[in-house]
């Protein structure tokens, strides 16, 4: 069986796109590792009519819904190669096993690589966040540790000032922030701590102190860390599609990529904002053009 769409992943961009092309009878073959990003978090926020849910229940009700269409198949499996063939592509997953499939919509997301920090993992995604929008609400008015090597920094800075008055920023010992940067911050008594962090101490995922390689440390209860962001799946090799300059799929408008039969949702393309209603949103639009498409298609060669 050839399908008419292949999807990497099973995020919210991959299972909406699924949704909207089971919804158009197109056969859809989704891919999912099962291993999704937010998975450390307890409450997903910003999507309307589910705001707070765990992230396990809102995939179980996402495939409870998607998988209710007999168009859409399902592999609890990881993607590992994709090549051209003459009907399309040929998508292999860790098992050996092969899917045929016209068109390809990319959703897998993005890996997180964090700094060396002991004991961040026991307060990643309980009192410790990346995204404001996300979180900000949950740790309003408390004080705040912003850890970041990275030129939006300054960013986050101000988007955080509008939950919390009390912000520490650490660089983590990097020279990310400009002496102008810095001379703003001072002019809004925001501290800056430029010591490496090095661990990070607290009870029952509620972080209460910050220790850095200096021998001081600081109180905090709660705060943000920019990770490294890279693609989960990448075949632009063998697909032949362009990346931008921070490593997301170049898209248009409706998620097409440069590449032929291939498009992209979710944070693959964009990067940021990583939130589930832009995911989702973006895999409805991916969905709809890999339709269009079809349907464009079908309509010339009806006319020979």
């Amino acid at each position: 069986m050839i399908y008419d769409c292949a999807i990497i992943g099973g995020g919210p961009a991959g299972l909406n796109a699924a949704l909207v092309l089971g919804r158009a009878r197109r056969t859809v073959a989704l891919f999912d590792d099962h291993r999704p990003r937010n998975a450390v978090t307890h409450a997903s926020h910003g999507f309307i009519t589910r705001d707070g849910i765990h992230p396990s229940e809102f995939r179980r009700i996402a495939y409870e819904e998607v998988l209710g269409y007999p168009t859409v198949y399902h592999w609890q499996a990881e993607a590992i190669d994709i090549r051209r063939t003459g009907h399309g592509f040929v998508v292999r997953m860790a098992s050996g096993e092969a899917v045929e499939a016209r068109r390809i919509i990319l959703a897998a997301g993005l890996k997180e690589t964090f700094p060396q920090i002991e004991g961040l993992s026991d307060y990643y995604g309980k009192s410790l966040f990346a995204c404001p929008f996300c979180d900000g609400w949950e740790l309003r008015d408390r004080p705040l540790v912003v850890i970041s090597e990275f030129p939006a920094l300054m960013h986050k800075v101000k988007l955080l000032l509008n939950w919390s008055a009390d912000l520490v920023v650490c660089t983590n010992g990097s020279s990310v922030l400009s002496i102008e940067q810095r001379q703003q911050l001072a002019d809004r008594h925001i501290r800056v701590v430029d010591s490496r962090v090095v661990s990070l101490t607290g009870s029952n995922g509620m972080l209460e102190r910050v220790h850095f390689a200096d021998g001081t440390s600081l109180a905090r209860s709660g705060g943000f860390i920019d990770p490294t962001l890279t693609s989960k799946a990448v075949f632009h090799q063998p697909l032949g599609y362009h990346l931008t300059e921070h490593g997301g799929i170049v898209i248009d408008e409706m998620g097409r990529s440069t590449a032929e039969g291939v498009y992209a949702a979710g944070d693959s393309a964009y990067l940021m904002p990583s939130q589930l209603i832009y995911a989702a949103a973006s895999g409805s639009k991916a969905a709809m053009a890999v339709f269009a498409d079809y349907i464009e298609e079908s309509w010339q060669l009806s006319g020979h």
